[in-house]
């Protein structure tokens, strides 16, 4: 699919007319201003999708969700694979939709990431919450012990 398309099929009836048509400028210009608001580089909103750079896609997805007016976003992994450009762009465009108010979501395995992006971190084991830690008051080895099971933190054990 193209630009334009992945960014309005989260949103179809914002671009309906009231016999389900698709006002096509309307549906161009919505892609014109997510693609500038991101900085996704594409060379026309026309542009099938998987010709772009793995960055730009993941702004593509993200500029879907904008478009459909979420007021929390889920991001699993979104630097995965990326390069160290495109990462810093993402982190930057992560802190911006915070500063909007946008809830953000972040999941990563990558634990410098996690600790260098969130105010908050829900430590999972075995698909449970072991501990919710404020970010700037704890280190890569808490969450460490709280991931593995064996966290204790001022005598108290994990899940209490």
């Amino acid at each position: 699919m193209t630009v334009v398309h992945n960014i309005s099929i989260a949103n179809l009836k914002a671009l309906s007319d009231r016999f389900g048509f698709i006002r096509v400028r309307e549906e161009e210009g919505a892609a014109r201003r997510y693609v500038d608001l991101l900085g996704i580089r594409t060379p026309s909103v026309r542009q099938v999708v998987r010709l772009l750079s793995g960055g730009n896609q993941q702004k593509l997805v993200i500029a879907k969700w904008l478009f459909r007016d979420s007021q929390i976003l889920f991001f699993d992994e979104p630097t995965r694979g990326i390069d160290v450009g495109a990462k810093y762009a993402i982190y930057r465009l992560l802190d911006e939709l915070a500063s909007r108010g946008i809830g953000v979501v972040l999941i990563s395995s990558d634990l410098p990431e996690i600790l260098g992006m969130t105010d908050r971190i829900a430590v999972f084991r075995g698909g449970r919450i072991t501990r919710v830690l404020e970010t700037k008051r704890t280190s890569q080895e808490e969450v460490m012990r709280f991931a593995s099971g064996t966290g204790e933190l001022h005598g108290v054990r994990e899940g209490t």
